[in-house]
């Protein structure tokens, strides 16, 4: 029988919309605000970048160890877990890869991170979080019958 911590997974998959909501509102303000005036939208850029990491890896630990899948090596690895279990596509995984290699620069490179440009993921990341959203419980549901 495998132990799902449900309470934790549910937490984090109910922030994704605060993410997804951050990531749109972030791009509109970008294109109005000139850009000597983005000091406080590049650091929002970089919490939002790194709250979707902590999110998708946090999300991804717990159904690696609930479901023992085999352990992950590092931050890539738990996605290359979750898209080998088939709890998400190839297409996700791409971002989600993108995104967690993000992690190393944002947690520790912090003081030298560029700040010249919104970050193309700040885009794509809705529509991959909202499918996170959506495939996690599909896959507890699935795994559990």
């Amino acid at each position: 029988m495998y132990y799902v911590n449900h309470e934790q997974i549910d937490l984090r998959l109910k922030f994704i919309p605060t993410l997804i909501a951050a990531c749109e509102q972030l791009e509109k303000v970008w294109e109005l605000t000139p850009s000597s005036e983005r000091l406080l939208l590049h650091l929002a850029q970089e919490r939002i970048l790194h709250l979707s990491i902590e999110t998708i890896t946090d999300v991804g630990s717990l159904l690696i160890d609930a479901f023992m899948m085999r352990d992950a090596s590092s931050y890539e690895d738990i996605i290359e877990i979750l898209r080998d279990e088939r709890v998400f596509e190839a297409d996700t995984a791409v971002v989600f890869r993108e995104l967690v290699q993000l992690r190393k620069s944002l947690a520790q490179e912090y003081a030298s991170y560029p700040r010249e440009t919104l970050h193309p993921l700040i885009g794509a990341l809705p529509s991959a979080l909202a499918i996170f959203e959506a495939v996690v419980p599909a896959f507890i549901s699935r795994e559990l019958v």
